[in-house]
């Protein structure tokens, strides 16, 4: 069984048009809003609706926590632009310093850490060190440290030379 190209290409072209994503002849079940119109009246209102987000929830309700800022929004978005109305505090924007970065591979920097005295969760012993520093990577806890400001100093200094991404971060 084949399918025509044409049908394809007629589904993508008025899902990008419309913003309305699925079938045509149901289109009370299609996802709206998917797909915006790329804003281009000037340089900085391009980079503003590139870097919104919209919280799915109906514009209507009078629900105030969607609309606050969580204490982790913090850095990453910004307090003070969003729209008036309905959609004050549902849509977003990205901090001016904050950008989005794709995920890297774990295990070179795994095994970075863990030549340099990290020891790794699996054997850890919480009676043995105590006072380990943790250390996560991509958010996820790999390891323990016992001497952590050693380690934040030649990691520092091998991002600073280039050795180590400078999308690495330390908290």
């Amino acid at each position: 069984m084949a399918v025509k190209a044409s049908i394809i290409t007629n589904g993508l072209k008025y899902s990008l048009a419309t913003g309305n994503w699925g079938d045509q002849k149901k289109a009370a079940s299609a996802k709206a809003g998917v797909s915006q119109v790329l804003n281009r009246y000037t340089y900085a209102s391009t980079l503003s609706h590139l870097r919104r987000t919209n919280t799915p929830v109906g514009r209507d309700g009078k629900l105030a926590k969607p609309r606050q800022l969580h204490n982790s929004h913090w850095g990453l978005v910004c307090p003070a632009e969003t729209p008036e109305g309905q959609a004050c505090g549902l849509v977003k924007n990205l901090s001016l310093m904050c950008y989005v970065s794709v995920g890297s591979d774990a295990s070179p920097i795994i095994d970075f850490m863990t030549q340099r005295n990290m020891q790794l969760l699996e054997e850890y012993d919480q009676n043995q060190n105590p006072d380990a520093t943790k250390v996560f990577v991509n958010g996820v806890w790999v390891g323990v440290h016992s001497n952590a400001q050693q380690l934040v100093t030649v990691v520092q200094e091998l991002r600073r030379n280039g050795t180590l991404s400078y999308e690495m971060s330390l908290i």
